[in-house]
């Protein structure tokens, strides 16, 4: 699989106003885009931070996948983006190496990205998600 830049860094919250005056006033970091996804449950905000983004999500609904992890773990890292030239590819390609995937297709995700999501048990504890940028704007 050939891999990218680090895309993003997914960090779950309760109070996106709270953490994003947080992340633009203690560490200077400026939103770029966000986004409400129903899909998925969240509304989210992107923060530029050097050449990748630091996502914060926070859920729709307590029953969302966000909405469960922050009920079970709380605040904090929730998954790891990286940047890859083809999702289905890739996805292929770690489909056939036994990886366990969360997304059997990639999907629409943010800014019109492809995404799919990797799961923890196949990555040392690690939601990874896999991005391929798409015609969208993200910052």
């Amino acid at each position: 699989m050939q891999l990218g830049r680090l895309d993003h860094v997914g960090i779950a919250v309760t109070d996106l106003a709270a953490a994003r005056a947080l992340y633009e006033q203690v560490l200077g970091l400026e939103v770029t885009h966000e986004e409400v996804i129903t899909e998925q449950g969240v509304h989210e905000l992107l923060l530029r931070a050097g050449e990748a983004y630091v996502q914060l999500v926070a859920p729709l609904a307590p029953d969302s996948p966000v909405g469960k992890f922050l009920a079970k773990r709380g605040e904090g890292v929730h998954h790891v983006g990286y940047a890859v030239p083809d999702v289905a590819a890739a996805l292929a390609e770690l489909r056939a190496q036994e990886f366990e995937v969360i997304d059997p297709a990639p999907r629409v995700g943010s800014g019109g990205t492809t995404i799919a999501f990797l799961h923890p048990k196949s990555m040392q504890g690690v939601l990874v998600e896999l991005v391929e940028e798409g015609t969208g704007h993200r910052g």
